[in-house]
């Protein structure tokens, strides 16, 4: 049996909302095992693991750390001081803006929206997740573009509270 990028992901996903420090899966000659790290970063959201695939050798995949790099302006820093909410990703998934190829997306910039309406949809492991607005307020940036791969923890949108 051979682990796919996406079902390592989604354990990965599983075990960090959990106490669950390492899950190890075996079968046949291949094992997988996947351990949580002591550090996590606080500037970029990660999944901070470590992941071993030994079909005959064993090799270790970890995150680079990464180095802080300065954001790029974006039209929310040109903003007032408004309060800005920032709708997030639960899960690794790949992001919709549409509830169908054929359909108008849910929000456009501009939009207002009111606290549980669906702003997209995250499909992970072929279930539709739909994303709600957590707030109500205008949208002001959409920070991911139509069926782009999206990881736990990453901004999706903005939206400025009224």
């Amino acid at each position: 049996m051979e682990f796919s990028l996406e079902q390592v992901r989604e354990l990965v996903t599983i075990l960090n909302k959990t106490d669950i420090t390492e899950l190890t899966l075996e079968s046949g000659d291949v094992r997988l095992s996947i351990r949580k790290s002591e550090t996590r970063m606080v500037a970029a959201p990660q999944v901070p693991a470590t992941i071993t695939a030994a079909p005959a050798t064993t090799t270790a995949i970890e995150n680079p750390p990464t180095s802080p790099v300065a954001p790029t302006p974006t039209i929310a820093d040109s903003l007032p001081t408004k309060k800005l909410i920032e709708i997030t990703s639960p899960m690794v998934g790949t992001f919709y803006r549409s509830p169908s190829p054929d359909d108008a997306p849910f929000v456009e910039i501009g939009d207002t929206v009111k606290k549980g309406s669906t702003v997209c949809i995250i499909e992970a492991m072929k279930l539709m997740n739909e994303i709600e607005s957590e707030s109500s307020g205008k949208i002001v940036e959409i920070l991911v573009d139509n069926s782009q791969p999206v990881e736990y923890g990453q901004v999706l949108m903005r939206v400025e509270a009224i």
